[in-house]
C-alpha cells in the first residue's frame, strides 16, 4: 500500500494519464502548486487575467481533468481555477482532511489566498459540491454564486449499488469499469474515455470511506448566494429526490434542475452554467 495508492506503480499509471490529458489541454493554461497546511495543492488556471475568477472542485476519485469538456467555453468568460482537492487522485497532496471541523475550509482559505483571490464564484461536483458549500457555510462573504452538481450532503447516501456491484465482481460477472458505468449512469461511445479514466483510478486508487456529512435545514437556510444544483433523478450514488426536496426548500436564493434519465454523471451542463456564473458576477 502506498497512502491513498494501491501501489506505487498504480499511482504513477494513474499520474502519467492525468499529465497526458494535461499536455492536450484544449486552452492554454498555467500550473500552479499552492502551498497550504495540508500540503501542496495543484491548480490548473487558464482563461483572462482580468475576467471573473471561477474556481472548480471535482469529486471524489477524480482531479481537475474532470472539466476538459468545459473549459474551452468557460475559459473565454472567467479566469478559471480548476483545483485538485487534496486526498485525491490528483497532483496535490494524498493528505485526507476531517470532514467534521473547518480543515476543509482553512485549506481552501490558503488556496485562495495563495491564488490572490478574495471573493469567487465555485462549481463543485459530488464531493467538490460538499466541499464547496461546506467553505460557503464557514466563509459567508467570499463565494458570490455557487453552482452544485450532483452534490454529497444534501440527499442521503446510497450503498445498495455498490454492496451489488462488489458481489457481482466477487462472483466473476462484473469488472472495475462496470461499477464504474453503473455508478455514474453513463454509457455508449461518448463515455468511453471517461470511463476508461474511471477505471484505471479505481483499479489503483483507494477513495474515501463513509458518508459525507448531511447539512441541516438550519445550516441551508443561512446560504443567501445564488445557487444553482443540477441532479440526475438516476443517480444511484445519493438520493436526488431528497436532494431536490431540500434544496428547494433549504435554499433561499436558489435553483434546481432535475434532469430525468440522469444518473451520477451529470454531463453537457457547460452552457448552463456560465450563463448563471455570468449572471451573478458583479
Amino acid at each position: 500500500m502506498t497512502g491513498i495508492y494501491k501501489s506505487a506503480r498504480g499511482r504513477q499509471l494513474i499520474r502519467d494519464r492525468y499529465r497526458t490529458h494535461l499536455d492536450a489541454w484544449p486552452v492554454p493554461r498555467e500550473e500552479r502548486r499552492i502551498p497550504t497546511g495540508a500540503g501542496e495543492t495543484f491548480v490548473v488556471v487558464c482563461g483572462p487575467v482580468d475576467a471573473p475568477p471561477l474556481v472548480l472542485l471535482h469529486g471524489s476519485g477524480a482531479n481537475a481533468g474532470t472539466w476538459r469538456g468545459d473549459i474551452t467555453d468557460w475559459s473565454t468568460r472567467f479566469r478559471v481555477y480548476a483545483v485538485d482537492l487534496v486526498g485525491e487522485p490528483g497532483f496535490s497532496a494524498p493528505t485526507r482532511l476531517p470532514l467534521d471541523t473547518d480543515a476543509c475550509a482553512n485549506w481552501l482559505d490558503e488556496v485562495l489566498d495563495g491564488l490572490g483571490l478574495t471573493e469567487v464564484a465555485m462549481v463543485g461536483m459530488s464531493l467538490g459540491g460538499w466541499t464547496a458549500l461546506d467553505y460557503v457555510l464557514r466563509r459567508p462573504g467570499r463565494v458570490t454564486a455557487l453552482t452544485l452538481l450532483c452534490p454529497g450532503g444534501l440527499g442521503k447516501h446510497r450503498y445498495g449499488w455498490l454492496v451489488k456491484g462488489i458481489a457481482l465482481r466477487l462472483l466473476g460477472r462484473h469488472s472495475v469499469r462496470d461499477t464504474a458505468r453503473i455508478g455514474l449512469g453513463i454509457d455508449g461511445p461518448e463515455a468511453d474515455p471517461i470511463l476508461d479514466d474511471v477505471t484505471l483510478i479505481f483499479e489503483h486508487f483507494s477513495p474515501r470511506s463513509g458518508a459525507l456529512p448531511i447539512f441541516s435545514d438550519e445550516q441551508l437556510a443561512q446560504v443567501r448566494i445564488p445557487v444553482l444544483v443540477i441532479v440526475g433523478d438516476r443517480d444511484v450514488l445519493f438520493d436526488s429526490a431528497g436532494t431536490v426536496r431540500r434544496a428547494r426548500a433549504g435554499f433561499a436564493n436558489g435553483e434546481v434542475r432535475l434532469l430525468p434519465g440522469v444518473g451520477h454523471g451529470v454531463l453537457d451542463q457547460t452552457g448552463t452554467i456560465g450563463e448563471f456564473v455570468l449572471a451573478h458576477t458583479g
